[in-house]
């Protein structure tokens, strides 16, 4: 079967390829109806990220964030038109200890592996998970709801059960729909955002306060933190972390930085403090964002207003122009697929 599949092959240059796949015995046809451009995407796309990456891993579909409808299962246990989240993890092995998702050997589309900028996606049917109840430009970007979900439950898991004050670090999509989950799971504890845009700060009225990075009190304090920044600025969040955490708390690291950056290891030492590395997720991280949005009716209101532009894409430059306003959109850029 040859599918249509857009290429970056260098930064800001894609192009289109067809490539003749074959449908595998689990596999079933998926078209693609709504993507969600994520800054990782926006890394490869104007070649940000280091040089040997690029080389690594161009030529490549971008986009790990998707949704679509069902074309065809050759098993005819999935009816045709069926909405679908696209689950961007594919393992290939199981380990009873480590999650899917941290699996060195997974393979992760969007970063070395196609991803889901294509006319049709052939994809695993136990990579795909059926959705109603809420809209199709919300559910695009469900995995960065996973994500969220993912950390939570490490913290859920391996933190202390002091847990009366969450900070959250970022004003950005991943600051926003964290403190969206927190404030959910934990309806009757303190969430605290904290960013250096107001702007963007104004959108996070389900919190219980908000403060800029720079008009923190010197006495003020959280017992755990969550980092959402990343990118050249994690190194002062997290160092601002440490300042503000009660002893013995935990930090959930989730922004991805493209250097190494300096932390304050006395203080960590000192204070006796957790820190726990989460990155992507896995097929029950979006059984349950997909649970969350659906029995929570107001999750789906926030959601959409975190939708700063959509684009309808029905040509390759539509693709460029998605990229480009994204760059300079507040939240979420998502694309109505009609290539």
């Amino acid at each position: 079967m040859i599918s249509h599949t857009y290429r970056l092959y260098s930064p800001k240059q894609i192009r289109m390829d067809q490539i003749d796949e074959q449908l595998g015995e689990d596999s079933i046809i998926v078209r693609p109806t709504y993507l969600s451009i994520c800054a990782s995407d926006q890394r490869y796309y104007n070649g940000k990220r280091d040089t040997k990456a690029m080389k690594e891993k161009l030529p490549m579909a971008l986009i790990h964030e998707a949704v679509g409808e069902v074309v065809f299962d050759p098993k005819n246990i999935i009816e045709k038109g069926t909405k679908v989240v696209m689950i961007p993890n594919t393992p290939i092995e199981e380990n009873k200890v480590i999650k899917e998702n941290y699996l060195r050997s997974s393979k992760f589309k969007s970063s070395g592996y196609d991803g889901f900028m294509r006319n049709i996606v052939l994809i695993d049917r136990n990579r795909v998970i059926e959705y109603d109840g809420f809209s199709d430009r919300v559910a695009a970007f469900l995995e960065l709801l996973s994500v969220s979900i993912n950390a939570i439950e490490h913290f859920e898991l391996y933190s202390h059960s002091n847990r009366e004050v969450f900070g959250v670090w970022g004003d950005g999509n991943l600051g926003f729909i964290t403190s969206l989950i927190l404030k959910y799971k934990f309806p009757n504890k303190k969430i605290i955002v904290f960013g250096k845009n107001p702007h963007k700060l104004g959108y996070f009225q389900f919190v219980d306060e908000i403060y800029e990075i720079d008009q923190i009190p010197n006495d003020f304090y959280v017992d755990h933190a969550f980092e959402c920044v990343g990118s050249y600025n994690a190194e002062d969040a997290i160092n601002q972390i440490i300042d503000h955490i009660n002893p013995e708390g935990s930090i959930l690291l989730m922004g991805v930085s493209e250097r190494n950056v300096a932390i304050n290891t006395r203080m960590i030492l000192e204070k006796g403090l957790k820190i726990i590395g989460n990155s992507r997720s896995g097929y029950n991280d979006f059984f349950e964002s997909i649970k969350f949005v659906k029995e929570n009716k107001d999750v789906e209101k926030y959601l959409n207003t975190i939708i700063s532009d959509e684009i309808v894409v029905r040509e390759l430059k539509d693709i460029h122009t998605a990229f480009e306003r994204d760059l300079t959109n507040d939240f979420k850029t998502v694309m109505k697929w009609e290539i």
